[in-house]
């Protein structure tokens, strides 16, 4: 993992985060407990914050970045698949993005919304809370279920338990 400031601006990482190897953090960013960035994502706090709750999960090659006055925020208990790209986007408490999806500026997913893998969401588009959206651009199809309330529940939990495996392995105790 690389850690860098960017004019004065360190980034502020919980003790409890695991960071993979090939990640970068850099700049105004804020990073909760127990959250998990995973191989080659990068997460910029350069030109405006990035915030970032507890037990996110950020998967492989994701990128997080945004554009000048509008804060990148990414609330508690929120999946971000592999491949993603956020951008000066709003994604609240819950809410899962799919694999290769992009996220624009101005943005916001609400709690507990599912886009699906691929989908784009374009500049302010609001996502209602408790929906799957799909599709480029993105469209709203239904309102999510009990299987994908279980589903997302799965997926979260066995990342923040995956995060905390690879912190232990990875310390410098077991090198």
């Amino acid at each position: 993992m690389t850690i860098h400031p960017f004019h004065g601006k360190h980034p502020q990482i919980d003790e409890t985060v695991f960071l993979a190897r090939g990640s970068v953090v850099t700049g105004d960013v804020v990073i909760g407990k127990e959250s998990n960035i995973w191989y080659n994502t990068v997460i910029r706090g350069d030109i405006a914050p990035t915030r970032i709750g507890e037990r996110v999960s950020i998967q492989d090659n994701s990128t997080l970045h945004q554009s000048p006055n509008n804060t990148l925020l990414i609330e508690d208990d929120v999946i971000i698949g592999h491949n993603a790209v956020l951008h000066s986007c709003i994604v609240r408490k819950g809410a899962l993005i799919g694999m290769g999806a992009i996220i624009l500026d101005g943005a916001e997913i609400g709690e507990e919304a599912m886009i699906g893998a691929g989908t784009l969401v374009p500049p302010g588009k609001k996502i209602p809370p408790r929906s799957l959206a799909v599709g480029s651009p993105a469209k709203v199809i239904r309102e999510i279920g009990e299987k994908d309330e279980a589903e997302m529940l799965r997926i979260r939990k066995s990342y923040v338990e995956k995060g905390q495996y690879y912190k232990k392995m990875e310390s410098p105790a077991n090198n």
